[in-house]
């Protein structure tokens, strides 16, 4: 089967596409073959090396998968070949075969075709950012850092859904604020320095109560000078290579709170919680109030045209490949 490896990190080209040994099934595991797979910004991390916890080379990129089961293995029930799941595989999604463990193996409703479903990742992160880790109440002000982008497009549409009061999206360019405002977003700053103040005059001098952050570093930092009394922060990326820092004392002043989430540390080590945000999600999208942004589809043996365009930030919405 073809897949795509990394055999050293570096810069997009290092991604090769190569014939590897069909994979079989162990115990609890079931084999998918993939329809399409989505590429992730924590993709292009661990393709560079900037996750501390990922994966050395060599290895197989991609963190979910749409396809169709076409072996089980011994002990897994409520699956079975030929149906048709998304899924978090063992090893890597960016290849025409997969394993994925049961537990986190989720069948598709027939009326959702497979690129509604596209971005399994960014679909259970925006939600869990929003409600698990953000508490999102009906009325509150919730900020969107890059909002035109995987998550931040999904979470925008969520929050609207959720019933969030005002929704406001930051973006990178001019040429993303459309796409924000017609998901969802009341307003649009571009630019991420000094969006603090500008967030204070939306809000009246509030600030905003819930604040979603996957590029951490200055602007996580410009985030805590326009979070709300009560509010909340969520960081659940850091797409800016730098770590943000904050002082302590707002915090238990105003009952602020800073929250990090993230939804591979939930598959590794608790994979079972998961299985609810993906109902609720699949529940969304069933129901027309969310819909995945497409930005551009690939071949798999593309994958490192992909890579460049994401790491560029010109992207919007999801990135797919097709094997």
């Amino acid at each position: 089967m073809k897949a795509i490896v990394l055999e050293e990190h570096g810069g997009p080209e290092r991604l090769r596409c190569i014939e590897l040994p069909r994979p079989q099934p162990g115990a609890g595991q079931v084999r998918i073959r993939v329809r399409l797979t989505g590429v992730n910004y924590a993709d292009v991390q661990a393709r560079r090396g900037g996750y501390d916890a990922g994966p050395k080379p060599p290895f197989t990129p991609g963190l979910d998968c749409v396809g169709v089961i076409d072996a089980v293995g011994e002990g897994v029930e409520g699956l079975r070949v030929g149906q048709r799941v998304m899924a978090f595989p063992v090893g890597g999604s960016y290849a025409e075969e997969v394993l994925a463990q049961a537990a986190l193996t989720y069948p598709l409703p027939d009326d959702l075709p497979d690129e509604a479903v596209a971005g399994l990742t960014v679909l259970v992160t925006a939600y869990n950012v929003l409600t698990w880790a953000g508490r999102l109440q009906a009325g509150e002000s919730v900020l969107v850092q890059a909002a035109a982008g995987g998550v931040g497009s999904t979470a925008v549409q969520l929050a609207r859904s959720l019933g969030a009061g005002q929704v406001i999206g930051v973006v990178g360019s001019e040429a993303k604020v459309e796409v924000a405002r017609r998901l969802g977003a009341d307003a649009v700053l571009v630019g991420y320095e000094g969006f603090a103040q500008k967030v204070l005059e939306l809000t009246q001098g509030m600030g905003a109560e819930l604040i979603l952050d996957s590029v951490s570093g200055p602007v996580f930092e410009e985030g805590m000078r326009c979070l709300a009394p009560f509010g909340r922060l969520v960081v659940y990326g850091h797409a800016g290579g730098q770590a943000g820092s904050f002082e302590t004392r707002p915090l238990h002043r105003q009952t602020k709170a800073v929250i990090g989430y993230s939804s591979g540390h939930y598959r590794r080590s608790r994979p079972q919680l998961l299985r609810p945000s993906v109902e609720a999600v699949l529940g969304h999208l069933r129901r027309g109030e969310v819909r995945l942004e497409i930005g551009a589809r690939f071949p798999l043996e593309k994958a490192s045209e992909a890579h460049a365009l994401v790491e560029s930030r010109q992207s919007v919405g999801k990135v797919l490949l097709y094997p």
